[in-house]
């Protein structure tokens, strides 16, 4: 059976407005002042980097994205997994998984400690479940 594109977008933009309400509070008010002090901390010249207006605006697009990915990949995993959550939380963990692989290299380099790594990683788990749920809620064949 072919994707529902439409439905796709329509989740995908759902699971990102979702996504980035999330990551506001998440990133930009829980966590986002610790990991900018250890950042400036190894490399000063990233002193207030992370809070420009085109990085900004680069997270908040690149959350829809995800969004979309989300949806799409629960999508395509429906006609062999069945619809629901149980599916949505799947496709949420391997986004998560790649994205946990992808900023490991911040520990290792010691840009961020392993403690703000768990709660960015747990926080990340989160975000992306709860963006996965919403937007597979939309989706239909």
């Amino acid at each position: 059976m072919a994707i529902n594109t439409s439905k796709v977008v329509i989740g995908g933009t759902v699971a990102g407005i979702v996504s980035n309400l999330i990551g506001f509070v998440a990133f930009g008010m829980l966590l986002g002042p610790r990991m900018q002090a250890e950042a400036v901390a190894v490399a000063p010249a990233l002193e207030g980097r992370g809070m420009s207006g085109p990085t900004i605006a680069t997270q908040l697009i690149s959350a829809f994205a995800v969004g979309i990915l989300l949806v799409w990949l629960y999508a395509a995993m429906r006609p062999r997994f069945g619809p629901g959550a149980r599916t949505a939380i799947l496709a949420a963990l391997v986004v998560w998984i790649c994205g946990f692989l992808f900023h490991l290299d911040w520990v290792l380099v010691g840009m961020m400690s392993p403690a703000t790594n768990a709660a960015a990683s747990a926080a990340s788990a989160v975000q992306v479940v709860a963006a996965a749920l919403a937007g597979a809620k939309l989706y239909t064949e």
